[in-house]
C-alpha cells in the first residue's frame, strides 16, 4: 500500500500503452509504478496503470473519469493506492 496524491482526467486521447482510456485507466509515474499494473485506488476502485501525464510525478497518480463534472468532484485528494500486481 502507498499513500499518494489523486488527481483526474477526462481526456480522450489515446494513452501512453495505446489504448483509449476509460473508467479504470490510471496515469502514473512508471519509475514508481509500472505501465500495466493491477491497483486498487481507495475511493476510485480498481484500475489499470495505462498512461503517463507531464506532471505525475513520483508519489502521484491521475484517475480518468469519462466525465470532466466527475473529475472536477475528484478534485484532489490523498489516497491509498495497493498495487495488485
Amino acid at each position: 500500500m502507498r499513500e499518494m496524491v489523486s488527481t483526474a482526467y477526462a481526456l480522450h486521447s489515446l494513452t501512453a500503452t495505446g489504448v483509449k482510456p476509460r473508467l479504470g485507466t490510471v496515469a502514473v509515474d512508471p519509475k514508481v509504478i509500472p505501465l500495466g499494473t493491477r491497483l486498487y485506488v481507495e475511493g476510485y476502485g480498481y484500475g489499470r496503470a495505462e498512461d503517463v501525464g507531464s506532471a505525475i510525478k513520483g508519489e502521484r497518480i491521475d484517475v480518468y473519469f469519462e466525465d470532466l463534472q466527475e473529475a472536477r468532484r475528484w478534485g484532489r485528494r490523498k489516497v491509498r493506492v495497493y498495487i495488485l500486481e
